[in-house]
């Protein structure tokens, strides 16, 4: 992620894992600890592109991780360190949450000068 917050990413085709999720009321802990070191393993997983991430005050969040194949979102799947979090998260952190994989074809922006 850049200091922006948006994912410097190439020219499509790639894909995006997008994980919309809400996170449950009560206390998260190892949460935090457990969110950095996906990031730090995404990171280094060959085929990822980037990442965009935000949440609400209402535990609404959705992360949008980039990807230049199908089959680096399944390495990253098959990789047991995330599928532990995983399992974390259904078991302690999130009420509930939908992932959606899609490619991108195409992709344009605006910036505002000076913003």
């Amino acid at each position: 992620m850049s200091d922006t917050g948006f994912a410097r990413l190439p020219q499509p085709p790639y894909h995006a894992v997008i994980f919309s999720s809400r996170r449950r009321g009560d206390e998260h802990d190892g949460y935090a600890e457990t969110s950095a070191r996906m990031a730090e393993l995404v990171a280094r997983q060959p085929g990822f592109l980037g990442v965009e991430s935000t949440r609400g005050a209402d535990g609404f969040g959705i992360t949008v991780a980039y990807f230049d194949s199908e089959e680096a979102i399944l390495a990253w799947r098959r990789n047991a360190e995330h599928a532990a979090a995983r399992d974390r998260g259904r078991a302690e952190w999130y009420a509930h949450f939908e992932i959606r994989v899609a490619k991108v074809e195409r992709a344009y922006g605006w910036d505002r000068e000076g913003a």
